[in-house]
């Protein structure tokens, strides 16, 4: 695939504590104890799972709703694990739609290993793609290259924004992801 330049992107490649990709290293279980969910594009938080934003996002505001609890597979977490991620993944729906206003969504797990499409296949998570009617564009099709339209840091701020408008938003007020507490 083309590549377009993308300068905010160095950050990501270039951030402190940076792990050895070793087959034990997992981003979703090391970026939630970080301590800076701006800089680790943690939009969201609640007691069991946490929004984070796409690194390499479909559309803007691409996000994916994540348990701490490491797992590839739905059955290994608690109820109360469940519910928690379905309920951050309402308040995700909430908070894309007031931030973007789509026509839709997709969202979806990779689930099942490699061959289901992942590039973290051990960890569960649900990506949440905002979609606009006419949003594919010519670019894939022609030269197999993707175009984004926002940065990642402009689709953050935004994102993050409606999270804390979001009835329930504990802890908005900060420069850290919103939690909610949703039981």
């Amino acid at each position: 695939m083309d590549q377009l330049f993308a300068p905010w992107r160095i950050e990501w490649v270039t951030r402190d504590g940076d792990q050895d990709r070793d087959e034990d290293y997992c981003p979703f279980c090391e970026l939630p104890d970080g301590g800076d969910d701006a800089e680790s594009k943690i939009v969201a938080r609640s007691e069991h799972s946490f929004v984070l934003l796409n690194n390499y996002p479909y559309a803007p505001g691409h996000v994916m709703v994540i348990p701490y609890h490491h797992t590839g597979d739905f059955a290994d977490l608690s109820d109360e694990q469940l519910l928690d991620h379905a309920r951050l993944k309402s308040r995700t729906l909430a908070a894309l739609d007031a931030a973007f206003d789509p026509d839709g969504f997709n969202a979806g797990e990779n689930l099942g290993g490699s061959a289901a499409g992942g590039s973290i296949d051990d960890h569960l998570h649900t990506h949440v793609v905002p979609r606009w009617n006419g949003d594919t564009n010519f670019m894939p099709v022609i030269s197999d290259t993707k175009v984004l339209v926002q940065a990642l840091d402009d689709s953050y701020d935004h994102l993050r924004e409606a999270f804390a408008g979001l009835d329930g938003a504990v802890d908005g007020d900060d420069d850290g992801a919103v939690f909610f507490e949703l039981d």
